[in-house]
């Protein structure tokens, strides 16, 4: 994808986006700081964090927000479900036929403009869940 032209890449951006667009695992930006500190060791978290941010803000990247949890950021900005553990609070994404609803059938929000959704399931990963099962 395409950067915005108003996005200037430095940089700790451009290692940012390479690591975080390298990793399937929806990491928190703890997680992010301790893979690119490995390669640019001076780094901050404050910095981390900061164009984390400004990622996000830019569409390049998206940011996984739940209430009560940490965030955590996806290098594939697609329109794509993902699973979260309801243990460990791990996140992937979805795969096979995990289609989201249309967004014409989606219900209403009155006075609002829908700009689009994130679907997310719960579950129990692999590692919490020891033989857990799928819902049916």
């Amino acid at each position: 994808m395409p950067l915005p032209q108003s996005l200037r890449m430095t940089r700790q951006r451009r290692l940012i986006l390479d690591e975080l667009r390298r990793l399937k695992t929806h990491p928190t930006a703890d997680e992010i700081f301790q893979v690119v500190k490995r390669r640019m060791p001076r780094i901050s978290l404050a910095t981390i964090y900061r164009n984390l941010d400004i990622l996000s803000q830019a569409g390049v990247i998206q940011k996984l927000e739940t209430a009560g949890l940490q965030r955590r950021f996806d290098g594939d900005i697609s329109q794509h479900p993902h699973v979260r553990c309801v243990k460990c609070g791990r996140v992937d994404d979805m795969t096979g036929d995990a289609r989201p609803p249309r967004i014409e059938r989606m219900p209403r929000a009155e006075g609002y403009a829908i700009h689009g959704y994130r679907l997310e399931f719960l579950g129990t990963c692999p590692q919490c869940g020891k033989g857990g099962g799928n819902i049916q």
